[in-house]
């Protein structure tokens, strides 16, 4: 069982919930069903993990976001093709 990184306590979940997305280039957002996240029983807060985030946010710089509708389920989302096969523009994991 995770631990909240909001209150520390170990009465949290992994769940999925809907999370609001704005693209890379500002063009518009979208919406992302069934998303994996963390529902905390005791303080209520619900999140995505720092590892989440960054699969949204570099999925979404390698794929032509141009092409996705509105709102599409997580698992569809991380399925669409990419342009690239890398992020030739993050230097952390180098």
């Amino acid at each position: 069982m995770p631990v909240c990184e909001w209150c520390n306590s170990s009465e949290a979940l992994e769940a999925y919930n809907t999370v609001y997305w704005e693209l890379p280039d500002g063009s518009r957002a979208m919406t992302l069903t069934n998303t994996p996240c963390i529902q905390c029983i005791e303080c209520k807060m619900t999140y995505q993990t720092e590892k989440v985030i960054e699969e949204i946010e570099e999925h979404l710089l390698l794929i032509d976001t141009r092409k996705l509708p509105d709102v599409l389920d997580y698992a569809e989302f991380k399925a669409t093709p990419r342009w690239l096969k890398y992020n030739y523009f993050n230097f952390t994991n180098k």
